[in-house]
């Protein structure tokens, strides 16, 4: 798939703007065009005689996801954040204080603070950003999950009755991510959301493990990456370079703010990447860039660049320059640090 991201009065969407079926090229695709396609599989559903299981599965989620959108919609024009962290952490833990002051700065800073709405960190993250700041995307269990105070009854509470689509949700409509120490669920959407980042199946945004003042739940995590992946060589070096480890939240909050200092979004053009930035390089970086980061150009080299033709479906991205080159397309944690590159010297 093709990836864009659109500008709405100063922050951004992403967005597909081509489909891929297996072993076609990636066609332009209109929404009607879209749309009909939708229709057509229902169709097709009925003609395999598919199971009442599977067509209510495909239905719930297809209602979710519409409706969902439609919560979102209204707020494109704000950068979002996802926190992600235990339900069972008290007020009086040193974490729970830490996302609460978390949410307050980064609402200072102009985002929105997405969790999953139930008590401990998404509850503290609720808190600090306050009510008209946060967003909350619940879950559904056998066991009552009820939503925290903060958000409880309010239009931007989404109720969800699959992971899956819960999941999408917090990494799609996100500029960025911190986790809090947390259990079985904080981990599978830590490792989902590296996994996603590292394999280009998602926009590049940054990713903030947040540890209590002095802890080491995250220091602990880290090592187990570096002893058991790192070393047996079951991820690369720069791998670790997607995620920033902290006991700081002011450090966390940086993180998060400086990656859109310069950098502003990506987009594949017939199979190039273009980086949009803030502000254009000088001839002297780009090509100190060419020479620090020529592992992980195809061929040719970096260049600045106006607006491509193909880009002309996003007006408000057209005064943005750009960086162009022919991008590996597997050496994400590099990518990634030629993007931190970027926002600490244009």
């Amino acid at each position: 798939m093709t990836e864009e991201s659109r500008e709405g009065n100063g922050s951004f969407e992403h967005v597909h703007e081509t489909d891929t079926i297996a072993g076609e090229a990636p066609q332009p695709v209109g929404i009607d065009e879209l749309l009909q396609q939708i229709k057509e599989t229902a169709d097709k559903l009925a003609r395999d005689q598919a199971s009442r299981a599977d067509v209510k599965l495909l239905s719930t989620a297809l209602r979710e996801l519409r409706y969902c959108f439609k919560v979102f919609s209204a707020f494109r024009h704000r950068r979002k954040v996802t926190v992600f962290g235990s339900a069972r952490l008290p007020s009086t833990h040193p974490s729970y204080q830490q996302a609460v002051e978390f949410g307050r700065q980064m609402a200072q800073a102009g985002y929105m603070v997405i969790t999953g709405a139930a008590a401990g960190i998404m509850e503290a993250g609720h808190v600090g950003a306050g009510r008209e700041n946060s967003i909350g995307i619940n879950i559904m269990l056998p066991f009552e999950q009820a939503a925290n105070p903060i958000i409880s009854g309010d239009a931007k509470l989404m109720h969800l009755k699959y992971f899956f689509t819960r999941k999408l949700l917090f990494v799609k409509e996100c500029d960025g991510i911190a986790l809090f120490p947390g259990g079985f669920g904080t981990l599978d959407e830590g490792f989902e959301v590296l996994t996603l980042v590292q394999t280009g199946k998602s926009h590049m945004f940054p990713i903030v493990m947040v540890d209590e003042p002095g802890g080491n739940y995250w220091r602990r995590w880290d090592e187990f990456i570096h002893d058991c992946l790192h070393r047996r060589g079951l991820i690369s070096t720069s791998d670790r370079s997607l995620y920033t480890l902290t006991d700081s939240v002011e450090e966390a909050v940086a993180v998060i703010t400086k990656f859109h200092r310069v950098y502003h979004s990506m987009r594949y053009v017939k199979g190039e990447l273009v980086l949009r930035l803030r502000r254009a390089p000088s001839l002297d970086q780009v090509a100190r860039w060419n020479q620090d980061f020529a592992d992980i150009v195809e061929r040719g080299q970096m260049s600045v660049s106006e607006p491509l033709p193909q880009e002309a479906n996003e007006p408000n991205l057209h005064n943005l320059p750009r960086l162009r080159f022919w991008f590996d397309r597997k050496s994400h944690g590099r990518l990634r640090e030629l993007i931190d590159r970027i926002n600490d010297e244009v």
